[in-house]
């Protein structure tokens, strides 16, 4: 019998680059809500930091929406660290 965590992952990603005052994290939450995964983002100093949990598969498509941004934002980079789905987030929230 396959465990329910089977497949899925978490990652925590912070992007940096113009990504404040340009709605990046609503379009992370738009993008993450869409792909079904749940967890937080937020903005840190210079950056934003997003914490996401569900597929694997489903993780690899908001990193892609990541390294891209909403159409104001420039995004210089992308750091990733990926983990083990741990099932802490109910929900895809903006936190301050």
């Amino acid at each position: 019998m396959a465990r329910k965590e089977e497949g899925r992952a978490s990652l925590q990603a912070t992007v940096t680059g113009r990504v404040h005052g340009v709605y990046f994290r609503a379009f992370v939450q738009q993008q993450a809500r869409a792909l079904d995964l749940a967890g937080c983002v937020r903005n840190v100093p210079g950056a934003v930091e997003v914490e996401a949990e569900g597929e694997r598969a489903k993780l690899e498509l908001l990193l892609e929406y990541l390294r891209q941004g909403p159409p104001a934002a420039r995004v210089d980079g992308v750091a990733v660290t990926w983990g083990r789905y741990r099932g802490r987030f109910a929900d895809f929230t903006v936190t301050w």
